[in-house]
């Protein structure tokens, strides 16, 4: 996913709103159907090799849409330093530990434990920033959804019949991992989204590529000529895409409503994942992702203290 923007002010909301509405639905459909795609393709590809792949698509498409608005699609400065770090922390990491846990967990329970990322920035924000302390409502919120990752991953995920140990913590890596990129992404002192999600693609797509073919060889991409569709639509729909939509969701809306497109995520992965995959959604991972939904609310719509 791309990032949230911290510290950048919330305009005012424009008059199209069923527009943006609109504009949000598609985003999350759209990256809720890349837990699918992933599963699907990960049963004949390799987490790293997948990672790679789903990297270069990405920068690709980015690419030749950065240069068809005539900008420049090389790092200039300190984008070398930036690009880097968010493609390990954004990129390169979540990506092949989301493809990894998909071969253990449902895809309905991945979703829900990456939409607990908003919270662990809150968390390690007020305790790395002074600007960024937790009201007394906003730590209850923060509170309230950590409770629910316990659900999520207490002791119940564990027990013998329920989803993998190791996917499940796969999970909860790839959720801290997004938060530190989140939180780097704060530093940035001049803030380009569509250069910073095409950094992002390509050092988590070259380097992986790398490794791979260090580790495997070409061997590694031996099935992705009979999986072009589905990769395909990964690079486009459930990754170039979104990326794009939700930059224009964060210049209308603004970073808080915009982050909330990332909570609408794991309902799109759980109806595709009933209806497209047969899986089955227990009561721990309905009570878990509604106790984790409710206290993102609470974090995202109240405000910080000062």
């Amino acid at each position: 996913m791309s990032q949230v923007l911290p510290g950048q002010p919330s305009p005012s909301l424009p008059g199209g709103t069923a527009l943006l509405l609109g504009q949000m639905l598609l985003c999350s459909c759209l990256w809720g159907s890349s837990f699918l795609l992933m599963k699907l393709i990960g049963a004949e590809i390799s987490p790293l090799a997948l990672t790679a792949l789903r990297g270069l698509m990405g920068a690709a498409l980015l690419g030749l849409w950065l240069a068809s608005r005539g900008e420049n699609v090389l790092p200039q400065g300190r984008e070398w330093r930036d690009w880097a770090v968010l493609g390990l922390l954004q990129g390169a990491i979540p990506n092949t530990l989301t493809a990894y846990a998909l071969t253990q967990i449902t895809a309905s329970l991945t979703s829900l434990i990456q939409a607990c990322t908003p919270l662990i920035v809150a968390m390690l924000a007020h305790l790395l920033f002074a600007d960024e302390r937790l009201s007394a409502k906003r730590a209850i919120g923060v509170l309230i959804g950590f409770s629910g990752m316990a659900i999520l991953l207490g002791p119940a995920a564990f027990a013998s019949g329920t989803p993998s140990a190791m996917g499940t913590l796969a999970m909860a890596v790839t959720a801290l991992s997004y938060a530190l990129g989140n939180l780097y992404v704060r530093g940035i002192p001049k803030v380009q989204p569509g250069r910073l999600a095409l950094g992002q693609q390509v050092f988590s797509g070259l380097p992986t590529l790398v490794l791979v073919l260090g580790l495997s060889g070409p061997a590694a991409f031996a099935a992705a000529p009979g999986l072009a569709l589905p990769l395909l639509a990964l690079g486009i729909f459930a990754t170039a895409l979104p990326i794009l939509l939700y930059m224009m969701i964060l210049r209308s809306a603004g970073p808080v409503l915009g982050s909330m497109n990332g909570y609408l995520v794991p309902f799109w992965t759980i109806l595709m994942g009933v209806t497209l995959l047969g899986e089955s959604v227990g009561l721990r991972e309905i009570a878990g992702g509604l106790v984790v939904l409710a206290g993102l609310v609470i974090v995202s719509l109240t405000r910080k203290r000062g």
